[in-house]
Protein backbone atom coordinates (compact mmCIF):
# COMPACT_ATOMS: atom_id res chain seq x y z
CA UNK A 1 0.00 0.00 0.00
CA UNK A 2 1.35 3.53 -0.58
CA UNK A 3 0.85 6.87 0.64
CA UNK A 4 2.02 9.82 -1.17
CA UNK A 5 2.18 13.56 0.21
CA UNK A 6 3.12 16.14 -2.15
CA UNK A 7 3.75 20.07 -1.53
CA UNK A 8 3.95 23.32 -3.66
CA UNK A 9 5.02 25.35 -0.24
CA UNK A 10 8.13 27.45 -1.29
CA UNK A 11 10.83 26.07 -0.30
CA UNK A 12 9.29 23.03 -0.85
CA UNK A 13 11.86 20.86 1.12
CA UNK A 14 10.29 22.19 4.05
CA UNK A 15 8.63 18.98 4.04
CA UNK A 16 11.50 17.23 4.40
CA UNK A 17 12.62 19.54 8.00
CA UNK A 18 8.70 18.55 8.90
CA UNK A 19 8.82 15.07 8.64
CA UNK A 20 12.44 14.60 10.33
CA UNK A 21 13.52 12.36 7.34
CA UNK A 22 16.12 13.45 4.85
CA UNK A 23 15.26 13.27 1.20
CA UNK A 24 18.22 12.22 0.03
CA UNK A 25 18.16 8.55 1.25
CA UNK A 26 16.24 5.75 1.70
CA UNK A 27 14.57 5.00 5.69
CA UNK A 28 13.07 1.44 5.98
CA UNK A 29 11.35 0.69 9.62
CA UNK A 30 10.50 -2.44 10.90
CA UNK A 31 6.45 -2.39 11.53
CA UNK A 32 4.18 -5.28 12.50
CA UNK A 33 4.51 -8.01 10.18
CA UNK A 34 6.46 -6.00 7.83
CA UNK A 35 8.54 -3.26 6.72
CA UNK A 36 7.92 0.70 5.82
CA UNK A 37 9.76 2.81 3.39
CA UNK A 38 10.32 6.12 2.93
CA UNK A 39 11.78 7.59 0.33
CA UNK A 40 10.88 11.52 -1.82
CA UNK A 41 10.20 10.66 -5.55
CA UNK A 42 10.93 14.17 -5.97
CA UNK A 43 12.34 16.75 -3.88
CA UNK A 44 13.14 20.46 -5.41
CA UNK A 45 12.60 24.00 -4.19
CA UNK A 46 9.35 24.07 -5.97
CA UNK A 47 8.03 20.79 -5.44
CA UNK A 48 8.54 17.88 -3.30
CA UNK A 49 6.45 14.26 -2.38
CA UNK A 50 7.11 11.95 0.16
CA UNK A 51 5.88 8.35 -0.14
CA UNK A 52 5.48 5.66 2.31
CA UNK A 53 5.54 2.38 1.06
CA UNK A 54 4.02 0.12 3.34
CA UNK A 55 5.13 -3.98 2.09
CA UNK A 56 2.81 -6.29 4.73
CA UNK A 57 3.87 -10.02 4.54
CA UNK A 58 0.33 -12.40 4.18
CA UNK A 59 2.61 -15.23 5.52
CA UNK A 60 3.61 -12.89 8.69
CA UNK A 61 -0.07 -12.08 9.50
CA UNK A 62 -0.84 -16.12 9.69
CA UNK A 63 1.66 -16.13 12.46
CA UNK A 64 0.18 -13.09 14.38
CA UNK A 65 -2.67 -14.35 16.39
CA UNK A 66 -4.24 -11.11 16.28
CA UNK A 67 -4.34 -11.27 12.40
CA UNK A 68 -7.55 -11.43 10.26
CA UNK A 69 -9.44 -14.70 11.34
CA UNK A 70 -9.63 -16.18 7.89
CA UNK A 71 -12.40 -17.95 8.23
CA UNK A 72 -14.18 -17.00 4.83
CA UNK A 73 -12.41 -20.21 2.92
CA UNK A 74 -9.60 -21.68 3.78
CA UNK A 75 -6.33 -19.79 1.99
CA UNK A 76 -7.94 -16.50 3.17
CA UNK A 77 -5.24 -16.14 5.05
CA UNK A 78 -2.18 -16.20 2.62
CA UNK A 79 -4.59 -15.11 0.07
CA UNK A 80 -6.20 -11.35 0.73
CA UNK A 81 -6.26 -8.09 0.47
CA UNK A 82 -3.85 -7.07 3.19
CA UNK A 83 -0.40 -5.78 1.56
CA UNK A 84 -2.23 -4.14 -0.90
CA UNK A 85 -5.01 -1.78 0.62
CA UNK A 86 -4.71 1.18 3.07
CA UNK A 87 -5.53 -0.56 6.35
CA UNK A 88 -5.17 -0.50 9.95
CA UNK A 89 -1.13 -1.00 9.56
CA UNK A 90 -1.19 2.05 7.30
CA UNK A 91 -2.16 4.27 10.15
CA UNK A 92 0.36 2.35 12.62
CA UNK A 93 3.04 2.78 10.25
CA UNK A 94 2.40 6.69 10.18
CA UNK A 95 2.22 6.85 14.01
CA UNK A 96 6.01 5.35 13.65
CA UNK A 97 8.21 6.68 10.66
CA UNK A 98 6.22 9.97 10.99
CA UNK A 99 5.78 10.38 14.69
CA UNK A 100 7.21 14.12 15.34
CA UNK A 101 5.43 15.72 12.40
CA UNK A 102 1.92 14.25 13.88
CA UNK A 103 2.90 15.61 17.37
CA UNK A 104 3.86 18.91 15.70
CA UNK A 105 7.14 19.32 16.79
CA UNK A 106 10.25 19.83 14.54
CA UNK A 107 13.63 20.58 16.56
CA UNK A 108 15.60 22.10 13.32
CA UNK A 109 12.47 24.41 12.44
CA UNK A 110 10.36 24.91 15.39
CA UNK A 111 8.01 27.61 13.00
CA UNK A 112 7.21 25.10 11.03
CA UNK A 113 4.70 22.68 12.02
CA UNK A 114 2.37 25.45 12.22
CA UNK A 115 2.60 26.78 8.62
CA UNK A 116 -0.27 26.76 6.78
CA UNK A 117 0.94 24.40 3.38
CA UNK A 118 -0.78 23.83 0.11
CA UNK A 119 -0.89 19.91 0.66
CA UNK A 120 -2.35 16.55 -1.55
CA UNK A 121 -2.17 13.48 -0.20
CA UNK A 122 -2.86 10.03 -2.65
CA UNK A 123 -3.60 6.56 -0.79
CA UNK A 124 -3.34 3.80 -3.37
CA UNK A 125 -5.92 2.05 -2.51
CA UNK A 126 -8.55 2.55 0.34
CA UNK A 127 -11.78 0.56 0.73
CA UNK A 128 -14.90 1.89 0.68
CA UNK A 129 -18.46 1.01 -0.06
CA UNK A 130 -18.82 4.06 -2.57
CA UNK A 131 -17.28 6.98 -3.28
CA UNK A 132 -20.03 9.23 -1.53
CA UNK A 133 -18.28 7.75 1.68
CA UNK A 134 -15.33 8.96 0.83
CA UNK A 135 -16.74 12.32 0.06
CA UNK A 136 -18.50 11.64 3.66
CA UNK A 137 -15.71 11.36 5.37
CA UNK A 138 -13.25 14.11 4.19
CA UNK A 139 -15.36 16.63 2.66
CA UNK A 140 -16.57 18.17 5.60
CA UNK A 141 -12.83 18.48 6.87
CA UNK A 142 -12.35 21.28 4.37
CA UNK A 143 -10.48 18.76 1.28
CA UNK A 144 -11.25 18.08 -2.53
CA UNK A 145 -11.79 14.86 -2.56
CA UNK A 146 -10.60 12.73 -5.94
CA UNK A 147 -11.70 8.97 -5.82
CA UNK A 148 -11.28 6.64 -8.75
CA UNK A 149 -12.81 3.41 -9.05
CA UNK A 150 -11.14 0.29 -9.91
CA UNK A 151 -12.92 -2.75 -11.90
CA UNK A 152 -12.96 -6.23 -10.73
CA UNK A 153 -11.45 -7.52 -14.03
CA UNK A 154 -10.34 -5.42 -16.43
CA UNK A 155 -10.99 -7.92 -18.99
CA UNK A 156 -14.71 -8.25 -17.81
CA UNK A 157 -16.28 -4.87 -17.58
CA UNK A 158 -19.66 -6.87 -16.75
CA UNK A 159 -18.34 -7.74 -13.37
CA UNK A 160 -18.28 -3.96 -12.75
CA UNK A 161 -16.29 -1.74 -9.97
CA UNK A 162 -14.94 -3.39 -6.76
CA UNK A 163 -14.60 -1.72 -3.35
CA UNK A 164 -11.11 -0.06 -4.42
CA UNK A 165 -10.74 3.14 -5.19
CA UNK A 166 -7.50 5.95 -5.15
CA UNK A 167 -8.18 8.32 -3.01
CA UNK A 168 -6.70 11.87 -3.75
CA UNK A 169 -7.23 14.74 -0.93
CA UNK A 170 -6.09 18.18 -1.65
CA UNK A 171 -5.92 21.04 0.79
CA UNK A 172 -4.53 24.75 -0.22
CA UNK A 173 -3.77 26.05 3.05
CA UNK A 174 -3.65 23.03 5.70
CA UNK A 175 -0.65 21.82 8.68
CA UNK A 176 1.04 18.70 7.77
CA UNK A 177 -0.30 17.14 11.52
CA UNK A 178 -3.88 17.49 10.54
CA UNK A 179 -3.39 15.66 7.84
CA UNK A 180 -1.57 12.95 9.36
CA UNK A 181 -4.26 13.24 11.93
CA UNK A 182 -7.43 13.07 9.98
CA UNK A 183 -5.50 9.80 7.77
CA UNK A 184 -4.45 8.05 11.04
CA UNK A 185 -7.70 8.06 11.90
CA UNK A 186 -10.64 8.06 8.80
CA UNK A 187 -8.65 5.09 7.35
CA UNK A 188 -9.11 2.48 10.27
CA UNK A 189 -12.68 3.96 10.14
CA UNK A 190 -12.60 1.97 6.25
CA UNK A 191 -11.05 -0.75 7.40
CA UNK A 192 -13.14 -4.06 8.85
CA UNK A 193 -10.13 -6.29 9.54
CA UNK A 194 -7.79 -4.51 11.75
CA UNK A 195 -5.13 -6.24 12.66
CA UNK A 196 -4.72 -4.69 16.31
CA UNK A 197 -7.62 -5.54 19.82
CA UNK A 198 -9.72 -2.68 20.36
CA UNK A 199 -9.59 -1.77 23.75
CA UNK A 200 -9.65 1.38 26.35
CA UNK A 201 -5.98 2.70 25.05
CA UNK A 202 -7.49 3.20 21.20
CA UNK A 203 -10.09 4.76 22.53
CA UNK A 204 -7.82 6.93 23.84
CA UNK A 205 -5.78 7.22 20.66
CA UNK A 206 -8.89 8.16 18.75
CA UNK A 207 -9.59 11.46 21.54
CA UNK A 208 -6.26 12.33 21.44
CA UNK A 209 -5.81 12.44 17.62
CA UNK A 210 -9.65 13.67 16.85
CA UNK A 211 -9.05 16.10 19.74
CA UNK A 212 -9.25 19.09 17.40
CA UNK A 213 -11.77 18.07 14.87
CA UNK A 214 -13.74 15.13 15.32
CA UNK A 215 -16.26 16.90 17.94
CA UNK A 216 -17.04 19.49 15.04
CA UNK A 217 -17.59 16.66 12.27
CA UNK A 218 -20.97 15.93 11.31
CA UNK A 219 -20.02 12.26 11.10
CA UNK A 220 -18.97 11.68 14.30
CA UNK A 221 -20.52 8.91 15.74
CA UNK A 222 -20.36 6.80 12.19
CA UNK A 223 -16.52 7.37 12.71
CA UNK A 224 -16.12 6.67 16.83
CA UNK A 225 -18.07 3.59 15.79
CA UNK A 226 -16.16 2.21 13.22
CA UNK A 227 -13.35 3.49 14.28
CA UNK A 228 -13.92 1.06 17.72
CA UNK A 229 -15.66 -1.58 16.01
CA UNK A 230 -18.96 -1.14 17.20
CA UNK A 231 -17.95 -2.22 20.79
CA UNK A 232 -20.46 -0.57 22.96
CA UNK A 233 -18.26 -0.58 26.07
CA UNK A 234 -15.82 1.58 24.48
CA UNK A 235 -18.26 3.65 21.84
CA UNK A 236 -20.43 5.29 24.40
CA UNK A 237 -18.35 6.47 26.79
CA UNK A 238 -15.88 7.86 24.00
CA UNK A 239 -19.23 9.48 22.55
CA UNK A 240 -20.12 11.46 25.64
CA UNK A 241 -16.72 12.39 26.18
CA UNK A 242 -16.57 14.20 22.67
CA UNK A 243 -20.16 15.63 22.92
CA UNK A 244 -18.72 17.32 26.58
CA UNK A 245 -15.96 18.48 25.07
CA UNK A 246 -18.34 20.23 22.46
CA UNK A 247 -21.15 21.42 24.09
CA UNK A 248 -21.40 25.55 23.75
CA UNK A 249 -23.61 27.05 26.96
CA UNK A 250 -26.64 29.11 25.56
CA UNK A 251 -27.09 32.07 27.25
CA UNK A 252 -23.99 34.77 26.70
CA UNK A 253 -25.28 37.26 28.68
CA UNK A 254 -23.80 38.26 31.83
CA UNK A 255 -25.98 38.04 35.28
CA UNK A 256 -26.61 41.92 35.17
CA UNK A 257 -29.68 44.06 35.31
CA UNK A 258 -28.89 45.20 31.82
CA UNK A 259 -29.38 41.44 30.63
CA UNK A 260 -33.14 42.61 29.73
CA UNK A 261 -33.95 45.89 27.72
CA UNK A 262 -36.78 48.58 27.05
CA UNK A 263 -38.40 48.44 23.70
CA UNK A 264 -41.05 50.29 22.33
CA UNK A 265 -44.03 47.98 20.13
CA UNK A 266 -47.24 48.79 18.73
CA UNK A 267 -50.18 47.32 21.01
CA UNK A 268 -47.48 47.34 23.92
CA UNK A 269 -46.66 49.07 27.00
CA UNK A 270 -44.13 51.37 26.24
CA UNK A 271 -41.62 50.30 28.91
CA UNK A 272 -42.52 46.47 28.31
CA UNK A 273 -39.14 44.59 29.36
CA UNK A 274 -37.47 41.84 27.39
CA UNK A 275 -34.59 38.93 26.84
CA UNK A 276 -31.69 40.67 25.02
CA UNK A 277 -31.63 36.83 23.48
CA UNK A 278 -35.43 37.38 22.26
CA UNK A 279 -34.96 40.65 20.58
CA UNK A 280 -32.23 39.40 18.82
CA UNK A 281 -34.13 36.24 17.46
CA UNK A 282 -37.27 38.72 16.97
CA UNK A 283 -35.68 40.80 15.00
CA UNK A 284 -33.43 37.80 12.80
CA UNK A 285 -37.04 36.12 12.54
CA UNK A 286 -38.49 39.73 10.80
CA UNK A 287 -35.93 39.96 8.47
CA UNK A 288 -36.42 36.71 7.34
CA UNK A 289 -39.91 36.98 6.62
CA UNK A 290 -38.76 40.85 5.04
CA UNK A 291 -36.55 38.87 2.94
CA UNK A 292 -39.28 36.56 1.71
CA UNK A 293 -36.87 33.51 2.04
CA UNK A 294 -38.70 29.93 1.84
CA UNK A 295 -35.58 28.05 2.34
CA UNK A 296 -33.78 28.78 6.04
CA UNK A 297 -30.36 27.83 7.61
CA UNK A 298 -30.66 27.88 11.53
CA UNK A 299 -26.67 27.65 12.30
CA UNK A 300 -25.98 26.54 15.72
CA UNK A 301 -29.75 26.51 16.18
CA UNK A 302 -29.17 25.69 19.71
CA UNK A 303 -32.56 24.53 21.70
CA UNK A 304 -34.43 25.89 18.37
CA UNK A 305 -35.69 29.19 19.54
CA UNK A 306 -35.38 30.58 16.27
CA UNK A 307 -36.90 28.01 14.82
CA UNK A 308 -39.98 27.69 16.72
CA UNK A 309 -40.21 31.47 15.64
CA UNK A 310 -39.83 30.21 11.74
CA UNK A 311 -42.19 27.48 12.09
CA UNK A 312 -44.88 30.29 12.78
CA UNK A 313 -44.40 31.86 9.23
CA UNK A 314 -46.38 30.09 6.70
CA UNK A 315 -44.35 31.67 3.68
CA UNK A 316 -41.07 29.61 4.98
CA UNK A 317 -41.27 25.39 3.38
CA UNK A 318 -38.31 23.98 5.29
CA UNK A 319 -35.86 24.75 7.87
CA UNK A 320 -32.64 22.87 8.34
CA UNK A 321 -31.33 23.72 11.86
CA UNK A 322 -27.57 22.88 12.32
CA UNK A 323 -25.39 22.24 15.71
CA UNK A 324 -22.22 20.82 16.02
CA UNK A 325 -23.73 19.71 19.57
CA UNK A 326 -25.66 16.38 20.03
CA UNK A 327 -27.05 17.44 23.56
CA UNK A 328 -28.65 20.89 22.27
CA UNK A 329 -30.44 19.12 19.04
CA UNK A 330 -31.84 16.49 21.74
CA UNK A 331 -33.32 19.93 23.53
CA UNK A 332 -34.38 21.14 20.80
CA UNK A 333 -36.18 18.49 19.52
CA UNK A 334 -37.98 18.07 23.19
CA UNK A 335 -38.71 21.83 23.53
CA UNK A 336 -39.98 22.18 19.88
CA UNK A 337 -41.88 18.98 20.49
CA UNK A 338 -40.90 16.99 16.96
CA UNK A 339 -42.54 13.86 17.97
CA UNK A 340 -46.13 15.64 18.35
CA UNK A 341 -45.62 17.03 15.45
CA UNK A 342 -48.44 17.10 12.69
CA UNK A 343 -46.81 15.16 9.48
CA UNK A 344 -46.96 18.41 7.41
CA UNK A 345 -45.30 20.55 10.25
CA UNK A 346 -42.49 17.79 10.88
CA UNK A 347 -41.61 17.67 6.87
CA UNK A 348 -40.91 21.50 7.50
CA UNK A 349 -37.84 21.03 9.71
CA UNK A 350 -34.66 19.05 9.83
CA UNK A 351 -32.52 18.50 13.00
CA UNK A 352 -28.78 17.87 11.85
CA UNK A 353 -25.78 17.86 13.88
CA UNK A 354 -22.73 19.92 11.89
CA UNK A 355 -20.24 22.29 12.02
CA UNK A 356 -19.69 25.55 10.40
CA UNK A 357 -16.15 25.04 9.96
CA UNK A 358 -15.96 22.11 7.64
CA UNK A 359 -17.63 21.97 4.07
CA UNK A 360 -21.28 20.28 4.59
CA UNK A 361 -22.84 20.13 1.24
CA UNK A 362 -26.34 19.84 2.99
CA UNK A 363 -26.16 24.04 2.99
CA UNK A 364 -25.95 24.56 -0.48
CA UNK A 365 -29.41 25.64 -1.99
CA UNK A 366 -31.45 27.68 0.63
CA UNK A 367 -32.18 31.23 0.63
CA UNK A 368 -31.31 32.50 3.70
CA UNK A 369 -28.86 31.74 6.55
CA UNK A 370 -29.57 33.01 10.10
CA UNK A 371 -26.04 32.75 12.18
CA UNK A 372 -27.76 34.25 15.90
CA UNK A 373 -24.62 34.52 18.52
CA UNK A 374 -22.44 31.86 17.21
CA UNK A 375 -19.59 33.51 15.54
CA UNK A 376 -17.85 34.95 18.84
CA UNK A 377 -17.77 31.39 20.24
CA UNK A 378 -15.24 30.57 17.25
CA UNK A 379 -11.46 31.19 17.49
CA UNK A 380 -10.75 34.25 15.51
CA UNK A 381 -7.89 32.38 13.12
CA UNK A 382 -11.11 30.18 12.34
CA UNK A 383 -13.36 32.83 10.95
CA UNK A 384 -11.74 32.17 7.51
CA UNK A 385 -13.11 28.93 7.71
CA UNK A 386 -16.54 29.46 8.61
CA UNK A 387 -16.63 32.22 5.70
CA UNK A 388 -15.37 29.84 3.43
CA UNK A 389 -18.33 27.70 4.43
CA UNK A 390 -20.74 29.67 4.51
CA UNK A 391 -20.24 32.85 2.08
CA UNK A 392 -17.94 30.58 -0.39
CA UNK A 393 -19.52 27.35 -0.44
CA UNK A 394 -22.92 27.36 0.93
CA UNK A 395 -24.09 30.79 -0.79
CA UNK A 396 -27.66 31.78 0.75
CA UNK A 397 -29.16 34.24 -0.99
CA UNK A 398 -29.18 36.05 2.22
CA UNK A 399 -26.58 35.68 5.73
CA UNK A 400 -28.18 37.14 8.86
CA UNK A 401 -25.38 37.69 11.43
CA UNK A 402 -25.35 38.94 14.94
CA UNK A 403 -22.57 39.39 17.82
CA UNK A 404 -22.39 41.56 20.78
CA UNK A 405 -21.13 44.80 20.42
CA UNK A 406 -17.46 45.13 22.56
CA UNK A 407 -18.64 49.02 23.05
CA UNK A 408 -21.31 48.72 24.96
CA UNK A 409 -20.05 46.11 27.45
CA UNK A 410 -18.81 48.90 29.98
CA UNK A 411 -22.64 49.13 31.05
CA UNK A 412 -22.49 46.10 32.38
CA UNK A 413 -21.96 46.64 36.49
CA UNK A 414 -20.78 43.42 36.58
CA UNK A 415 -18.11 42.78 34.02
CA UNK A 416 -14.59 43.65 34.52
CA UNK A 417 -12.40 46.00 31.80
CA UNK A 418 -12.04 43.64 28.96
CA UNK A 419 -13.56 40.66 30.19
CA UNK A 420 -16.09 38.88 27.88
CA UNK A 421 -19.45 38.71 28.13
CA UNK A 422 -19.16 34.54 28.46
CA UNK A 423 -16.71 32.10 29.29
CA UNK A 424 -16.80 30.43 25.77
CA UNK A 425 -16.61 33.87 23.96
CA UNK A 426 -13.14 33.57 22.46
CA UNK A 427 -13.41 37.67 20.86
CA UNK A 428 -16.10 40.30 21.39
CA UNK A 429 -16.06 42.85 18.46
CA UNK A 430 -15.99 46.42 18.76
CA UNK A 431 -18.98 48.16 16.36
CA UNK A 432 -15.96 48.87 13.99
CA UNK A 433 -13.92 46.02 13.80
CA UNK A 434 -17.73 43.97 13.55
CA UNK A 435 -18.29 46.38 10.41
CA UNK A 436 -14.74 46.10 9.14
CA UNK A 437 -15.04 42.16 8.76
CA UNK A 438 -18.54 42.55 7.48
CA UNK A 439 -17.81 44.49 4.78
CA UNK A 440 -14.33 42.57 3.80
CA UNK A 441 -16.66 39.21 3.86
CA UNK A 442 -19.02 41.12 1.67
CA UNK A 443 -16.44 42.14 -0.74
CA UNK A 444 -14.75 39.03 -0.84
CA UNK A 445 -17.91 36.90 -2.07
CA UNK A 446 -20.04 38.92 -3.85
CA UNK A 447 -22.34 40.15 -1.36
CA UNK A 448 -24.11 43.63 -0.22
CA UNK A 449 -24.24 44.39 3.68
CA UNK A 450 -25.92 46.50 5.86
CA UNK A 451 -24.75 46.39 9.41
CA UNK A 452 -27.52 47.59 12.21
CA UNK A 453 -27.99 47.71 15.59
CA UNK A 454 -29.67 45.19 17.98
CA UNK A 455 -31.53 46.64 20.99
CA UNK A 456 -31.80 50.30 22.26
CA UNK A 457 -28.81 53.02 21.83
CA UNK A 458 -26.56 54.59 24.57
CA UNK A 459 -24.84 57.54 23.78
CA UNK A 460 -21.30 56.81 22.11
CA UNK A 461 -21.47 52.63 23.27
CA UNK A 462 -24.20 51.89 20.53
CA UNK A 463 -26.45 48.82 21.29
CA UNK A 464 -25.90 46.03 23.22
CA UNK A 465 -25.94 43.40 19.55
CA UNK A 466 -25.18 44.21 16.05
CA UNK A 467 -26.71 42.73 13.09
CA UNK A 468 -25.22 42.06 9.99
CA UNK A 469 -27.79 41.69 7.30
CA UNK A 470 -26.04 40.15 3.70
CA UNK A 471 -27.39 40.08 0.32
CA UNK A 472 -26.02 38.70 -3.08
CA UNK A 473 -25.36 41.75 -4.77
Amino acid sequence: MLLTITTTHQPATDLGYLLHKNPARLQTLEVAAGQAHIFYPEASAERCTVALLLDIDPVALVRNHRGPAGEGFALEQYVNDRPYVASSFLSVALAKAFNTAMNGTCKDRPELPDTLLPLEATVAVVPAATAEQLQRLFAPLGYEVETEAHPLDPTVPAWGNSRYFTLRLRHPARRLRELLSHLYVLIPVLDNDKHYWVNASEAEKLLHRGADWLPQHPDREFITRRYLRNLAQYVNPTLERLLDADETPADDEPEAALATVEVSAEAAAPAEKQNLHDLRLDRVAEEIRRLGAKRVLDLGCGEGKLARRLLKMPHVEHILAIDVSYRELQRAHERLHVAEMPPRQRERLTLAQGSLLYHDPRLAGYDAAAVVEVIEHLDENRLAAFEQVVFARARPGAVLVTTPNADYNQRYETLSAGEFRHADHRFEWTRAQFAEWAAGVAARHGYVVHVLPLGPEAAEVGAPSQLAVFEQA
